[in-house]
């Protein structure tokens, strides 16, 4: 084994020297996503679905979240029902003719706005979930949990999860919406205080 005239060995340095570097890059991550300026879209809204809105003719997308489609069809108590539409009828209760705020970074591969949004001070993404009318899709996984737990919207009978949905059906495929890192660590801490 090879060691420095201070005692020290080698591999030893050699994995304090990786550690530091690993470290530097997670700060450079984080930071990039602090400083990434977030624009503000502000408007009336349309929603298009359970997890789409029009503001101003900007498609947004909810991000971290996936609604039922329109024309999914769930069960509840060995009846179906349309829970694309339920879903969609939730999401405009939030609505409800106020003014929506969506901050946004990114398009999805579709040219949508990837938002996070609100009403009168209300999450409409995090809401979504919570009431059990949309499934976590990259953030609020805990959110998810509880709505489960209780049972809320789809959680009441048996679905298949949109993703799943419109594989089967031919519909659009997207990815998870991965959000920026620092996004997801604090997404992560509401859903653990949650």
């Amino acid at each position: 084994m090879i060691r420095s005239s201070s005692g020290f060995r080698l591999p030893f340095l050699a994995d304090v020297a990786l550690a530091v570097a690993v470290l530097a890059v997670l700060t450079l991550v984080v930071a990039r996503g602090l400083w990434e300026p977030m624009e503000i879209l502000v408007g009336d809204a349309r929603v298009a679905d359970g997890d789409s809105l029009v503001i101003g003719g900007e498609r947004v997308r909810l991000a971290g979240i996936d609604a039922p489609e329109l024309a999914q069809i769930c069960t509840r108590d060995g009846t179906s029902y349309a829970c694309g539409r339920d879903a969609r009828m939730a999401l405009e209760e939030l609505v409800d003719g106020k003014a929506i705020s969506c901050r946004h970074r990114e398009r999805d591969r579709y040219g949508r706005i990837l938002g996070y949004c609100d009403a009168g001070g209300v999450d409409l993404n995090r809401e979504m979930v919570r009431a059990g009318w949309a499934v976590a899709y990259g953030d609020f996984d805990g959110v998810e949990r509880e709505a489960r737990q209780a049972s809320r919207g789809i959680w009441a009978g048996a679905f298949d999860r949109p993703q799943e949905w419109r594989q089967q059906h031919g519909g659009l495929a997207e990815d998870e919406h991965r959000t920026a890192v620092f996004a997801r660590m604090s997404a992560y801490i509401w859903d653990w205080f949650d």
